[in-house]
């Protein structure tokens, strides 16, 4: 895959997030008809701890020096599974779709033999109406495996009193500073996510690193709920869309002993108080629609509605070069550029 005639492409670096979201916003904008990305969530793309941006993404320019096109993987486990994730200017970037892709693709290649993989499996997201993405995706050799739903609901009318919890059971923030509960905390997230048949374990200090790189965290918004003093369930919030005044659950998890006894519900109730209690007009939260566990139940049940949904495509590619063969030679770090005419690696 080539890109057009006097186009480019070279490695992003911090000083691009303000282009690179111009991108992504104009994507989002035709898919959604809003942007659903903060310059946030670009840098924390950018630095992510399974990410070298030197060599994992890449930035498509027009022959006039604008950025119209962003690719790049996201493993944060440095397991044998992957996403890639590829934005264009709907008007000035489609040209670059299928060769960033491809070069996406011959690297997630190198990386699986990096890693002694001998295959890795490659997931991307697209909105159902972006016909074309899906038909790139497709004629990549990508498959439909499920659908995701992106949930909302108003906070208007709610105070920082969260509703009483049951019987039994103890909402609280996670105190950041005490190590142990940072590691019951996560082994809740581990344990209870291992259900779901798609899950990639992480060790404690992956995530611990995961979550030092993150731009900002607000511990007051992470929550962990006990049953009778046993730890039972955790809520992890993000700072991801505080651009748009929401209040995001990242994760939510109950361990299963402790399930349909209202702890989900409580957890929830107490991050809706938070969030409203700090000004906040929506909560939000990105549910698996097809986890056995249904969770989507429980998020209608406390006023969440689906905003929109999102597919996931999957494909494997085998350990290997990456094609390097047919790539250019690599040069000093983020200045590497492939040229006119020549193949995005």
């Amino acid at each position: 895959m080539r890109l057009p005639s006097g186009w480019s492409a070279r490695r992003p670096v911090l000083d691009d997030v303000p282009a690179i979201l111009a991108v992504v916003h104009a994507s989002d904008i035709a898919a959604l008809g809003h942007p659903d990305f903060s310059a946030d969530d670009v840098r924390e793309a950018l630095t992510a701890p399974g990410l070298d941006p030197t060599r994992d993404s890449w930035l498509a320019v027009a022959p006039d020096g604008e950025v119209v096109a962003w690719s790049y993987l996201e493993d944060s486990t440095g397991g044998p599974r992957e996403s890639v994730t590829v934005y264009v200017h709907p008007v000035r970037g489609v040209a670059a779709e299928r060769p960033l892709l491809a070069g996406q693709l011959a690297r997630s290649a190198q990386r699986a033999a990096e890693f002694g993989y001998d295959r890795m499996t490659v997931r991307a997201m697209a909105i159902p109406t972006e016909l074309r993405w899906i038909g790139t995706l497709r004629d990549a050799g990508f498959g439909f495996v499920k659908r995701y739903a992106r949930m909302r609901r108003p906070l208007a009318g709610l105070t920082a009193v969260p509703p009483p919890p049951p019987a039994g059971v103890t909402i609280r923030p996670v105190d950041a500073s005490d190590e142990a509960e940072l590691r019951i905390f996560h082994r809740i997230l581990d344990t209870a996510f291992r259900d779901t048949g798609d899950h990639q374990p992480t060790s404690y200090q992956q995530w611990r690193s995961q979550v030092a790189a993150l731009p900002s965290v607000s511990w007051d918004e992470w929550l962990l709920a006990t049953v009778d003093g046993e730890p039972a369930g955790a809520l992890r919030s993000a700072d991801q869309n505080l651009d748009q005044n929401e209040g995001w659950v990242k994760q939510l998890a109950v361990l299963r002993p402790h399930r349909r006894r209202g702890v989900g519900a409580a957890l929830l109730g107490h991050a809706f108080a938070r969030y409203a209690g700090k000004g906040r007009e929506y909560a939000g939260l990105g549910v698996d629609l097809s986890n056995p566990n249904q969770p989507v139940r429980l998020y209608r049940s406390v006023g969440l509605t689906t905003r929109y949904e999102v597919d996931t495509f999957e494909r494997t590619v085998e350990a290997g070069p990456g094609d390097a063969g047919a790539l250019p030679a690599p040069v000093s770090g983020v200045d590497q550029v492939v040229g006119e005419g020549e193949p995005v690696q």
